[in-house]
């Protein structure tokens, strides 16, 4: 396959677009900021069209949104508390404004596409990508496909039990009091205590973090028995926060499956790809389905 592949890793806050060769390489990319959905999407557009003509587009995409091939209303963003984004269609914007058949899916699903063919993910028969960022997402993988497929998992709404130093907090979810996105994304931890990147190391904050993911991670174990949990998004760029989920997520097993420090550590892992995992994923997913 020659030419160029386009990709957007469609997140809350931003835009990342990106371009790669035949080979998968990334070439170009850029990242456009969200504002209302016509000067997002033209700033995108822009910067497909300053690379030269694409042979393929695939956007990985924050939700809710319609991900089915087979509805009218693929690559629609469905109701979501993001300004005047509810009802665009992704997929009809770029396709129109790029001459292009585009493909669509979720974002986490995009990262967790790439980290299963390039990255952390690669060689595990099972896994699930978790990302926590502005919002909380997970996509699973087993059985040879990526599960819950045309609809997809809403698991930043699972329920969590509240840390005890935490009752106080008021969730940063407008529909829930007690889900993991309310009580653990980056932007609830901002809520509390400034932005994330300056928070120390020891700062107890993280320990709180922890807890939720863990409780996060101890589901998704025990429900679907994967061998991969693979933890990206912004936050996780705090280098320390993995170790402490692990140790947290030992603590709350209690000893039950026997698994070993050894274990937990193969289990629990960093995105691969880091903050290319999703972008990646989408431009696998455009070159795929061409």
């Amino acid at each position: 396959m020659t030419g160029l592949h386009g990709g957007i890793d469609a997140g809350g806050t931003s835009f990342k677009c990106g371009v790669a060769d035949a080979a998968g390489r990334l070439v170009a990319t850029r990242r456009v900021p969200v504002s209302l959905p016509e000067e997002t999407l033209e700033g995108c557009t822009a910067f497909f069209r300053e690379q030269g003509p694409l042979q393929s587009l695939g956007i990985a995409s924050f939700g809710p949104v319609d991900i089915d091939p087979a509805s009218p209303g693929y690559g629609t963003i469905l109701k979501t508390p993001k300004p005047g984004w509810t009802g665009t269609n992704l997929r009809t914007a770029f396709g129109e404004q790029l001459g292009l058949s585009v493909h669509l899916d979720t974002d986490v699903n995009g990262a967790l596409r790439s980290e299963m063919s390039l990255g952390a993910g690669k060689g595990a028969a099972s896994a699930a990508y978790v990302t926590i960022g502005t919002g909380i997402g997970a996509g699973l993988f087993a059985g040879g496909e990526i599960v819950a497929r045309p609809l997809h998992p809403e698991f930043g709404h699972v329920p969590v039990r509240r840390h005890p130093d935490d009752v106080s907090f008021r969730s940063n979810c407008p529909f829930h009091e007690d889900c993991l996105e309310g009580l653990a994304s980056a932007a609830a931890v901002a809520l509390r205590h400034g932005d994330p990147a300056m928070l120390a190391e020891d700062h107890p904050g993280w320990e709180v973090e922890a807890d939720y993911l863990a409780q996060a991670c101890r589901i998704l174990s025990l429900t679907a028995r994967l061998e991969r949990i693979i933890l990206g998004g912004g936050l996780i760029q705090a280098g320390h926060l993995v170790t402490r989920v692990r140790d947290a997520y030992a603590r709350q097993m209690g000893g039950y499956l026997d698994e070993t420090p050894a274990d937990v550590t193969r289990l629990i892992v960093p995105a691969g790809l880091g903050q290319d995992a999703g972008l990646l994923g989408a431009i696998l997913l455009g070159m795929r389905a061409r």
